[in-house]
């Protein structure tokens, strides 16, 4: 009971606790929802060093916030992915090898005990 408590507060919690995102002003732009640590790095730079040009351009823009952070939601679902593929595959692959080791053993003593009869 106090599990099912746990997990409808952690699910509750959060959608009760979060304020409303802030409303476009009047003819401003839409805040950035969607912004990260890249576009905050930009300002600052901005804000340093105003005359600063960046030494390369970006390969693939995309269209809108959004599907930035869709694409990196993605790519970090792609990378768990692969990390859990190999963790998996080397657990198998241990739990595979020490089950061999025990079975030599019980292989080899039966044998023994077949030749000494």
């Amino acid at each position: 009971m106090l599990l099912c408590a746990a997990i409808v507060a952690l699910t509750v919690l959060p959608l009760w606790l979060v304020s409303a995102p802030p409303a476009a002003a009047p003819g401003g732009e839409a805040p950035a929802l969607f912004a990260g640590a890249d576009d905050r790095a930009q300002r600052a730079i901005g804000d340093i060093a105003p005359g600063y040009k960046p030494w390369f351009a970006p390969v693939f823009e995309p269209a809108s916030e959004e599907i930035a952070s869709l694409l990196f939601a993605l790519q970090a679902a792609i990378g768990a992915g692969f990390i859990g593929y190999w963790l998996g595959l080397s657990v198998a692959r241990e739990r595979a090898a020490r089950d061999s080791q025990a079975a030599a053993p019980a292989s080899a003593t039966s044998s023994q005990a077949a030749r000494a009869d």
